[in-house]
Order: structure tokens, then C-alpha cells, then sequence
């Protein structure tokens, strides 16, 4: 495997802001976390090129880091082991990164007159499907499905289960107050909830029914509701807030749903085990196109427009340790920010054009 012609060699000096990124050593940290999972599990490489085992040298010497480095320290570390590429889009695509977040909310262990939205565990008739086209008539888009006496069917869609399609199978992971923040939950993929006896639990993703994500920022743009350029979540939640009786028309038309499971809390000052089966690192994390990218894989992202959402120039390191259905493409990525309200606030507001590098292991571009 070779590299993506996508990907065009350059040099740190020339990266945006290398030189004054702070808190880059919390990029290495997130790498460290990574080089270590690896070890128990390898990470499939992406179509970019970037192979797994290129990494081995970087990763077994990020494993061993014992104790905080300086951001000296972790520039150089980076400098010694890669070199950046500056990454191309495919043709008539943005290089654009969006925001994503860890919700907090309350639930409870038991369906009550209050908490009524369920969030569901992954259902045992729902199977991945290796190998789409060796399915007769079966739509090659499509790797999950409900395995029947008589073979595949597409799964039950969002609109089919907020009708009861799961009903009454034991499900239930737990229950929310509100239909909007369970929404939301889905479109992030974890949540840290607040049960009423003062504990905590962290859910995370588990599965997805196969049915396409549709944006429903989008779907609001295109029935004239919301201009598109002024879609944020906080203005989708207004319109939900003011249209209840619409709630359906709108939420049903993104027919893709997820199923939860609980997961260790961990660390409380990271987020959630994602993807990459690593907590993410807050403000070091991004989620990146599978297919394309390799987990554990840095990237340093430039984009000037971020620079009145976080105060300062946005010229940072990142590493890839999550997906998402909405994030494709090579020059596309979703930062995550963090947990709770005030990281859904930053969250929700981004979607700005962006200048992507990845990082590639010397023995890749050629050096030794």
C-alpha cells in the first residue's frame, strides 16, 4: 500500500503555528494512550496509506513515557519520528472540521411518568454484515442488517422505533427526560448521565441500525425554516423548542439510529472511550473518516476562522481516535471539545474551513 496521491509532502516549517501550539504535549499524551491500545489490539490501517506497522517505532517509544513531558518535549518527539503531508480534499469537497461534544444529563434506571426516552442497548438480531455486495438485491451501503429465518432485512429505522418497533425486549439501557437531549445524545454518540441516587454512569456508542445519517440542520435548511448558514445546534434546538408538533416530520427524516452501552467511567477530565477504544482527550481528539484514516494517526488542522470561538489562533495537533457518519472525506474532521454545556456551546457552532496536515512515519515518506 502506498500513499494517497492525496497527500503532498511538506515540512513543520511550513505548518501554520507549529511552533506556538500549547499544550501539545496533551496531543502526545492522547498518542501515548493509543500506542498502548494498539498493544492490545491493532488498529485497521486506512486507504490513505498510512500503515498500521509503520507506526511501531513511534508508538513503542510513546508507550513508554513515564511522567508529564514538556510541549518541548513533545514537538521534538513528533519532529524526530514524522513527517507532515498536507492533506488534499477530493474534488468539489471542503477541508472542514465541525465540533462535537460529551452531553451530561439525567436519566434513571427505570421508565417513569418523568423519564420516558429510552436509550437502547444494541439488539441481538442486529448483525454486521462483512461483505454487503455478496448479498443478492441488497443495497452495498448498507453493513448492518436484521438477520431473518429467511436472510437480511434493512433495520427498523428512527421513525419505526420512536413507533415501539422495540418494545417490550428488555432494551433499555436506561431513561431520559427529554426526546430533544436524547436526540442529541445519539447525534454525539456518549453521554455522561446523572441517575437519581447521585451516581453516575458513561455510555457510549455500541451499534448503528445501517440507515444513512441525514443532518437535520440540513433538512431544516431545505424546507426554508433555517437559513444554512445560520444552522448551529443551538438554532435547531430553538426551532424544535417552537415547533413540537413538527418534531416528528423533522427528527424521523434522519433515519439513522444508535444503540448504547455502558462503559467505565474513567478518567473524569477526559471524555469517553470512543472508536479508537481510547478515552478522548478534550481539545486533542478529533474523529475522522475510517475508511481512510488509521486511528492513532496525527493531524495538525489550521483554521483561522476558529480563532473568535476558542480566543486564540486554532493551529493545533490532533489525533484521530474516533468516526462518525457524518464525517467523510480525507480533509474532514470533527473536534471534540468536551463534556458538559459549556463544551456543547463550542460545539455547537462550529463548522469552519481548515488547512489539514498528517503526520507520516519516516520509513513511509522515504527516511529512515
Amino acid at each position: 500500500m502506498s500513499l494517497s496521491p492525496q497527500l503532498q509532502r511538506s515540512s513543520f516549517q511550513e505548518l501554520p503555528g507549529w511552533q506556538e501550539d500549547k499544550g501539545i504535549s496533551a496531543a502526545l499524551d492522547a498518542f501515548s494512550r493509543s500506542a498502548r491500545r494498539v498493544r492490545v489490539k491493532p488498529y485497521r490501517s486506512g486507504a490513505l496509506g498510512l500503515r498500521l506497522e509503520a507506526f511501531g517505532e513511534a508508538f513503542d517509544r510513546a508507550a513508554g513515557i513515564a511522567g508529564p513531558v514538556s510541549d518541548a518535549q513533545a514537538r521534538m518527539f513528533f519532529e524526530q519520528f514524522f513527517v507532515p503531508y498536507c492533506v488534499m480534499p477530493e474534488a468539489g469537497a471542503r477541508s472542514l472540521v465541525t465540533g462535537y461534544y460529551e452531553p451530561v444529563a439525567e436519566a434513571s434506571l427505570v421508565r417513569t411518568d418523568e423519564y420516558l426516552q429510552p436509550l437502547y442497548r444494541q439488539p441481538d438480531d442486529l448483525m454486521e454484515i462483512e461483505d454487503p455486495a455478496s448479498l443478492p438485491g441488497w443495497d452495498p451501503s448498507f453493513r448492518f442488517g436484521r438477520k431473518t429465518a429467511d436472510g437480511f432485512e434493512q433495520y427498523f429505522d428512527r421513525g419505526e422505533i420512536d413507533r415501539g418497533a422495540l418494545e417490550g425486549r428488555g432494551l433499555e439501557l436506561c431513561w431520559l427526560k427529554d426526546r430533544v437531549d436524547t436526540f442529541f445524545i445519539h447525534v454525539q454518540g456518549a453521554a455522561r448521565l446523572k441517575l437519581a441516587d447521585g451516581s453516575h454512569m458513561r455510555v457510549t456508542y455500541a451499534a448503528k441500525t445501517g440507515h444513512p445519517f441525514t443532518g437535520i440542520g440540513r433538512v431544516l435548511a431545505d424546507m426554508g425554516e433555517i437559513p444554512l448558514a445560520e444552522v448551529t445546534m443551538q438554532s435547531i434546538r430553538r426551532w424544535l423548542a417552537e415547533h413540537p408538533e413538527r418534531m416528528d416530520e423533522v427528527l424521523w427524516q434522519n433515519r439513522s439510529y444508535i444503540f448504547f452501552r455502558e462503559t467505565e467511567p474513567g478518567d473524569p477530565a477526559l471524555g469517553p472511550v470512543a472508536a479508537a477504544k481510547v478515552q478522548l482527550t478534550p481539545g486533542r481528539s478529533i474523529a475522522v473518516d475510517r475508511l481512510l484514516h488509521t486511528f492513532g494517526t496525527p493531524l495538525f488542522i489550521s483554521s483561522p476562522g476558529l480563532e473568535p470561538v476558542f480566543g486564540e489562533p486554532f493551529q493545533r495537533l490532533m489525533i484521530a481516535q474516533d468516526t462518525g457518519s457524518a464525517i467523510l472525506g480525507a480533509a474532514r474532521a470533527d473536534l471534540f471539545i468536551g463534556t458538559g454545556q459549556a463544551a456543547g456551546e463550542i460545539a455547537g457552532v462550529i463548522k469552519h474551513d481548515a488547512a489539514f496536515f498528517v503526520l507520516v512515519p519516516r520509513s513511509l515518506a522515504g527516511e529512515s
